[in-house]
């Protein structure tokens, strides 16, 4: 990996890690995986920030709520944005008290997954 990571996929569900790498490069964007929040973690502590995280809720050893309180925890990498991707309803409720740019539920729209994703790293730039 050279150059700047647009999307930093964090979902441990491969399929879904597959289909989502797929649509996005197709669609320009570059980008990186994570099967946890862990190894999303290791992967901001060595890697240039990426424009945007793209975080599943529900993984094992360490999840997207785990994930996140050590994300804002650190100031090398609290300020990169985050799309919580979830099948959990419960989420978007407490969207704000976990400071994301966006939940999107599962199963997503992909018009609706690359808008937000496009807005977010065009902001960046």
């Amino acid at each position: 990996m050279l150059g700047r990571v647009d999307v930093l996929i964090v979902d441990d569900d491969l399929d879904m890690v597959d289909s989502l790498r797929d649509i996005l490069t197709d669609r320009g964007f570059e980008v990186a995986i994570a099967r946890d929040g862990q190894e999303a973690l290791d992967y901001l502590a060595v890697w240039p920030a990426p424009g945007v995280i793209l975080l599943d809720w529900m993984m094992p050893r360490c999840d997207g709520e785990t994930f996140r309180q050590r994300q804002l925890a650190n100031p090398a990498f609290a300020g990169i944005p985050v799309v919580i991707l979830t099948a959990d309803t419960r989420v978007e409720a407490r969207r704000h008290a976990i400071d994301t740019a966006a939940v999107l539920l599962k199963p997503v729209e992909i018009t609706d997954l690359v808008g937000v994703l496009t807005k977010i790293t065009s902001a960046a730039e």
